[in-house]
């Protein structure tokens, strides 16, 4: 289960399966609001439902890339692990 404390002044209803973000005017600050909202709602539902991965990519000489466990170790020519 997932909270967030949204803006006041949106409305979040759960309706027919979907999350339905309202907002009480239609000024410049409300629609900013909405779709931060929004935003806000779907990456969370999206990280929960797909997870989230990023593709690294080294470049350069003398870089070493390592997955240990559920770490990653980087050897960046440092004396040591990074």
């Amino acid at each position: 289960e997932l909270t967030r404390n949204l803006h006041e002044d949106m409305i979040v209803k759960h309706e027919d399966n979907q999350l339905v973000v309202e907002r009480p005017s239609d000024s410049k600050e409300h629609r900013a609001l909405h779709g931060t909202t929004r935003s806000v709602i779907n990456n969370m539902v999206e990280g929960v439902t797909k997870g989230y991965e990023k593709a690294l990519e080294l470049v350069g000489v003398g870089y070493r890339a390592t997955k240990t466990g559920n770490k990653l170790v980087l050897s960046v020519g440092l004396s040591h692990q990074v």
